[in-house]
């Protein structure tokens, strides 16, 4: 069964994302999924295998496993196990974060029309002379978009780039933090990783792809041209550095994260919220920011920087690093709106 949003391996279909297509409360879409679940799917069966359209990763549901493929009998789904109608859209309504912004222009896309991917993986695969490069990213108003991981692009990248690596949720987070489609991006890849940059950016609607830069990150600093870095330092050195009551930390991890455990006293200011929390940044006080690994830390850096913040520190290796250290750790959750 190829079961597309319906069911996924660990989740069922989010029921809020066609509320204004179909003018419709969630809940009622909910009762909806419970009837196609319940009356059409769960009869098949036990050995019929699944194969669902996302998995892990995806914003398209809340708990959805890494496998990519089971039988429907043998996988952990707590939306298959619930008592009556009601508790099962009680359980698929709670606890859904806000769709990521991009949804609403893929789904225009979908109901106008696109590219044909030949076409956009033909402009994406163009590789660019340095000089072509930067004329491209100064008249076409283009996005540099590093796919580096976040060690190396730490360590030195070209001014202005916005780092989110390939190897990680690379399409998800593209879609939250640059929303707009039809953005002109310009790729800076490691070699061979170009084709699969393109084609994960054309999945989520980001057609719009320039080119990338010929020779990568390396030809670029042969070539003498001006790099920036990014401040990061190690949870280890953190835990000299901090003083709990004046060490101002910023954790980027989703809430849930946050509340299962987190630094004394720091802010949550989950990534995909950073438009709305950036204005509050006091610029003339410094921060420390961490995520679980370095991924989404980076990330949240490299939009600092392009932006102009320099007040700031970012943490390799994530909460997994600070937690084996002795820095204060809490559950507790109380935080003010202005936090730095």
């Amino acid at each position: 069964m190829f079961s597309g949003d319906t069911l996924f391996l660990g989740d069922v279909g989010r029921p809020d994302l066609a509320q204004k297509a179909a003018n419709t409360s969630q809940e009622e879409l909910a009762g909806m999924l419970y009837e196609s679940l319940y009356n059409k799917i769960l009869p098949l069966p036990d050995d019929v295998i699944v194969y669902p359209a996302h998995g892990a990763g995806s914003a398209c549901g809340k708990n959805m496993m890494k496998e990519t493929v089971d039988t429907l009998g043998k996988q952990t789904n707590y939306a298959l196990n619930q008592s009556s109608k009601a508790t099962f859209i009680k359980a698929v309504t709670d606890g859904l974060l806000p769709p990521p912004a991009y949804f609403g222009e893929n789904v225009a896309m979908n109901k106008k029309g696109y590219r044909s991917y030949d076409q956009v993986l033909a402009q994406g695969m163009k590789a660019l002379a340095i000089e072509e490069f930067e004329a491209m990213a100064e008249t076409k108003g283009a996005l540099i978009l590093d796919t580096r991981n976040d060690n190396d692009f730490s360590k030195s990248f070209i001014p202005q780039s916005v780092n989110i690596g390939l190897s990680g949720d690379f399409a998800p987070w593209v879609g939250s933090m640059i929303v707009n489609v039809k953005q002109p991006i310009l790729l800076v890849t490691d070699t061979g990783r170009q084709h699969e940059a393109v084609t994960r950016l054309s999945r989520v609607g980001f057609d719009n792809i320039l080119g990338h830069l010929k020779g990568g990150f390396k030809a670029w600093k042969k070539a003498g041209k001006k790099a920036d870095k990014m401040f990061r330092i190690s949870a280890e050195q953190f835990a000299v550095e901090f003083k709990i009551g004046t060490s101002k930390v910023i954790d980027v991890r989703k809430e849930s994260e946050y509340a299962a455990e987190h630094i004394a006293e720091a802010y949550n200011r989950p990534l995909e919220y950073i438009n709305d929390w950036i204005k509050d940044i006091n610029t003339h006080e410094h921060f420390y920011v961490h995520c679980a690994g370095g991924y989404r830390s980076m990330i949240t850096a490299s939009i600092l920087q392009a932006r102009g913040y320099r007040n700031f520190t970012e943490i390799a290796g994530g909460f997994s690093a600070i937690a084996k250290t002795d820095i204060p750790k809490t559950d507790f959750v109380c935080q003010s709106k202005v936090f730095v």
